[in-house]
Order: structure tokens, then C-alpha cells, then sequence
């Protein structure tokens, strides 16, 4: 980054491409640690995978979150033209989040959603959703009309916020309760949301 008069940085002057690369690897990292924390079942039989079966759908659960998030930061940055360093650091921000994914997925699962982890696993997964919000927020600031268009309201990402942080006091009630939320949300943005391709493909 260089200095800008009066010692601002340059914003025009940072490119997209090394932030999308370094996120790119990140979340394949972070998918390559949860699957390698997944273990061969002691026989060749169903009954040697069921004790298996909760890490094996935690897991499963966790990368449709993933796939979810890397989509979505994907069209995004597509929408996106300019950059700066709040929009970096915002990125980081998110990253670091998400990272925490193998941690408590690990977790969820050889507790067999115990109600603890359970509710852990719900607060990452909302810290990850107002992370993205908030590289959603510096994207706009940084000034990217083509995204603002896009986004809009974003009401499905406050409905998810919302459901996210129910699900931790209710994992304490009902953990199947809070990990049925788990699964919604995630169907939800399994929908299709075409915002941001029919914005970039509309005739200018």
C-alpha cells in the first residue's frame, strides 16, 4: 500500500486479485482440516460407522456453511471494483471466524451435539454472518455502486443473524431444536440468490 498525500493510502491503487487468491486458500485450508479430522471406522460394517454417523453429519453441515460463505464472498468481490485497507482487514476478519469452523464442528461432533458445543458452534456461525456483513459494509464504503445495487436490504442475511443467535440459549433447551435452525438457515442460502448475477449481467 502506498501513502497518499498527507500520509492516506492509495485505495484506486490496490487490486482485488490478492485478496480473493488469499481467501480462496483459506477456505480450502480450512476445509482440508475438517475432513482430515474425520476417522476410518474401526470395521466394515454399519454398526462400526455409527458411532461415526454425528461427526460424519456435523461435518457434512459445516461445509454446506462453507460452500455458502465461499459463494457468496465469490460474487461479491465479482461486484466489487475498488478496495482498501478497511476492506482487508474486514476480510481477515471473517477469515478468522471461519477458521474456528473445524474447531467446533470437531467439537459438536464427538459430543454427539452436546447442548455447549452445540451453542459454541451457533456463535461462531453468527460471529461469521456479522463478519461478512461487515466486509459487506467496507465494500460499500470503499465505493461500489454495482454491489450496493445488488444487496439491497439484505434481509435474508439479518433473518439468518436472527435465527443464528436464537439457536445458542435454545441449544441449552433442545439441542436437536438449535441444530434443526442450523440445517434451515442453511437450506435457505442453499436457494439460489440471484442478485448480484443479474445486476452484473444487466445491460449498462
Amino acid at each position: 500500500m502506498r501513502p497518499g498525500p498527507g500520509g492516506g493510502p492509495y485505495s484506486v491503487a490496490m487490486s482485488k486479485g490478492r485478496l480473493e487468491a488469499f481467501s480462496d486458500g483459506v477456505f480450502a485450508v480450512i476445509i482440508t482440516i475438517m475432513v482430515l479430522e474425520l476417522k476410518a471406522p474401526h470395521g466394515a460394517d454399519w454398526q462400526a460407522f455409527r458411532p461415526l454417523l454425528p461427526m460424519f453429519l456435523t461435518y457434512a453441515l459445516s461445509y454446506v456453511f462453507l460452500g455458502i460463505y465461499w459463494n457468496n464472498h465469490h460474487h461479491m468481490m465479482h461486484a466489487s471494483d475498488r478496495i482498501n485497507g478497511a476492506v482487508l482487514w474486514a476480510n481477515l476478519h471473517l477469515l478468522f471466524w471461519l477458521s474456528l469452523v473445524p474447531f467446533v464442528t470437531g467439537w459438536m461432533g464427538e459430543n454427539h451435539f452436546a447442548p455447549l458445543p452445540t451453542a459454541v458452534y451457533g456463535g461462531v456461525l453468527f460471529m461469521a454472518g456479522v463478519a461478512f456483513v461487515i466486509l459487506e459494509g467496507r465494500l460499500l464504503d470503499a465505493g461500489n455502486p454495482r454491489l450496493a445495487e445488488a444487496v439491497g436490504k439484505d434481509v435474508k442475511g439479518k433473518i439468518s443473524a436472527v435465527l443464528y443467535l436464537s439457536a445458542i440459549p435454545l441449544a441449552f433447551v433442545n439441542e436437536l431444536i438449535a441444530d434443526g435452525i442450523y440445517v434451515f438457515v442453511a437450506m435457505m442460502w442453499l436457494v439460489p440468490d440471484r442478485r448480484i448475477e443479474k445486476k452484473l449481467s444487466a445491460p449498462s
